[in-house]
């Protein structure tokens, strides 16, 4: 499935309401979509498909607002982008909430390897934007263009934050351990 594909689902969404081309749409791109949410959320899976939720009601809502600029999938993670800081801003009225409680809670509902658990905890040392662009670059593989386009942001802010946050994943994954050149390879192979 290619752009091509992309634009003319959207297409038929925009001008026919065709909401089965939007499933395809929705199929193609639910699995990255959630993904990202989920390595942004630090692995909260009920949040992750919420966001995920919102992001292709919103898609679907504003898919006329598409004017094929960049491709879809970049639109569609510029909403996704949105959904989760309108989400982070929301949560800012909890901050009084002992997080390490909840983190405590959410380590033991959800199973994840070791090595995950320390990348999580890794990504919650970075700034929001440090990790998102991490996440999109290593992760969703977007183009450092994409990504920019993504966040609304200049080309070098974003190599910036892409640089900076790669430095403090490597010094903090270096102290847990993945510093010999075994585990620093692996853990390294984790983003690639």
């Amino acid at each position: 499935m290619s752009n091509t594909d992309d634009i003319r689902w959207v297409t038929q969404v925009a001008l026919l309401g065709d909401k089965k081309a939007f499933d395809k749409l929705a199929t193609k791109y639910q699995s990255p979509i959630r993904r990202f949410f989920l390595n942004l959320t630090v692995g909260d899976g009920p949040l992750s498909d919420d966001l995920a939720q919102e992001t292709f009601i919103k898609a679907y809502l504003n898919i006329t607002a598409f004017k094929g600029l960049s491709g879809f999938s970049t639109w569609l993670y510029r909403i996704a982008y949105n959904v989760y800081y309108d989400s982070v801003r929301a949560q800012k009225h909890y901050e009084d909430i002992n997080e390490q409680v909840i983190d405590s809670q959410h380590q033991t509902l959800n199973a994840f390897s070791a090595e995950k658990m320390d990348i999580y905890k890794a990504l919650k040392l970075l700034r929001k934007e440090e990790q998102t662009a991490v996440l999109l670059f290593y992760m969703e593989d977007k183009s450092h263009n994409e990504i920019a386009k993504i966040m609304n942001c200049p080309l070098g802010t974003v190599k910036t934050y892409i640089l900076k946050g790669k430095e403090k994943l490597t010094v903090y994954l270096t102290k847990e351990g993945y510093g010999n050149e075994y585990n620093r390879q692996h853990a390294e192979n984790i983003f690639q």
